[in-house]
């Protein structure tokens, strides 16, 4: 009895070395020949092209829902399209090149009770201006018939407050623009 035992333990114990010794070789293998699961990349000593895409520290949820509240927010052009008609009005044209038309306009804004120029750009053919409290731009552009004389807010749609209009149609008169 005790002899067909210990063949079937020896018989046992060869099957489970040879299982692990499989096991241990097949590990090694992977290991050495650049398995990724055996091997830990430095990917932020590579190249930036070449890193894998990673959230920057603070991103979470809550965060994105802010952001996507604020971008809902925003002013997109398609809501602008009655300020847009509105401008067109506050704008004239008035005969002559941009450069004679840009200084009629400073005589005419200097002669101009309550307004303050802050600043003017004769390339861009614009007078940063304070009239009645509301800061804006007096904007002189070529036109296909002359020089267009236009009011500009800060974010560089037509102004739509009542100084713009008002100073707008002051100059008008002045210049005598259509």
């Amino acid at each position: 009895m005790f002899p067909t035992r210990s063949v079937r333990l020896r018989q046992a114990l060869s099957r489970a070395t040879t299982v692990a010794l499989i096991a241990a070789m097949s590990v090694a293998v992977l290991g050495t020949s650049g398995c990724k699961w055996f091997r830990k990349d430095k990917y932020y000593g590579q190249d930036e092209s070449q890193r894998p895409l990673e959230f920057p520290p603070a991103f979470d949820a809550a965060e994105a829902d802010r952001s996507a509240n604020a971008a809902a927010g925003s002013v997109s052009r398609s809501s602008l399209t009655a300020a847009g008609t509105q401008a067109r009005a506050l704008g004239f044209t008035v005969a002559g090149d941009r450069a004679s038309v840009f200084a009629k306009v400073g005589e005419a804004l200097a002669a101009t009770p309550g307004l303050t120029v802050a600043s003017r750009a004769q390339l861009l053919g614009a007078y940063d201006v304070d009239y009645q409290g509301q800061k804006f731009l007096v904007r002189v552009s070529e036109s296909g018939n002359g020089s267009q004389v236009s009011a500009v807010d800060p974010r560089g749609v037509p102004a739509d407050n009542d100084a713009a209009s008002k100073l707008i149609a002051s100059l008008k008169a002045t210049l005598g623009g259509n």
